[in-house]
């Protein structure tokens, strides 16, 4: 697998942060494109199955957070680098569901399978054909996510190095043979082990330190 980028940590958060209560609530368009009542109802319960604590989303949060993504100048360009950081989540979700030797752990496999559903799907709250802004909505669901998947693709990533380094070892690819998420434990213990006993050898010293001097008359 190709190195996908997981830890730039671009903000999002401030990106669609909540409209203010005394704020006139009047914004109902990204772009030239229309926001729909059903759609924005179906988009929080989504939101609300991923991440129950979240708030649901107004029409001019979301207004807000598009016209942020056209800004000029690092504002804007910081929240293009956020939106792209999360579809580069949303890619390793789907290679995680489609890895036939991985079994993820929990209710991984129903999170993930409702972002990726989401992202390859053609019912969006924003058409991903707006430029800058269409994937703003996608940014937001694997942002829900996130913190409920974040290890399960941090395991992930770590069985596929340990599979192409197994696959090496054996002179063939990474999907000829067998290898699971318990060889992978396996094989996490023993690279641990193995390690650990190489700090061992590098601090310690193989002769004592009691030892006579070595003399020669």
């Amino acid at each position: 697998m190709n190195a996908i980028a997981l830890s730039l940590n671009a903000p999002l958060a401030p990106l669609v942060a909540t409209t203010p209560a005394d704020r006139p609530h009047r914004r109902r368009r990204v772009d030239r494109f229309q926001l729909s009542d059903t759609a924005l109802d179906r988009f929080n319960g989504l939101i609300a199955r991923l991440d129950p604590a979240a708030p649901a989303l107004e029409w001019d949060t979301l207004a807000t957070a598009a016209r942020r993504v056209r800004e000029q100048g690092e504002a804007g360009a910081s929240a293009i680098r956020a939106i792209h950081q999360r579809l580069r989540r949303a890619v390793v979700l789907a290679r995680l569901l489609a890895d036939a030797g991985w079994t993820p752990a929990n209710d991984a496999v129903d999170i993930a399978g409702e972002v990726v559903d989401y992202v390859r799907g053609g019912h969006d709250l924003i058409p991903d054909g707006l430029q800058q802004v269409g994937r703003l909505d996608d940014a937001i669901v694997v942002d829900a996510a996130w913190p409920r998947l974040s290890d399960e693709v941090a395991d992930y990533l770590d069985y596929c190095r340990l599979r192409r380094i197994e696959a090496a070892l054996r002179g063939t690819d990474p999907g000829g043979f067998r290898f699971d998420r318990n060889d992978w434990q396996d094989a996490a213990r023993a690279e641990f082990a193995l390690s650990a006993h190489c700090r061992a050898v590098r601090d310690s010293c193989y002769v004592s330190a009691a030892a006579p001097l070595f003399r020669v008359h």
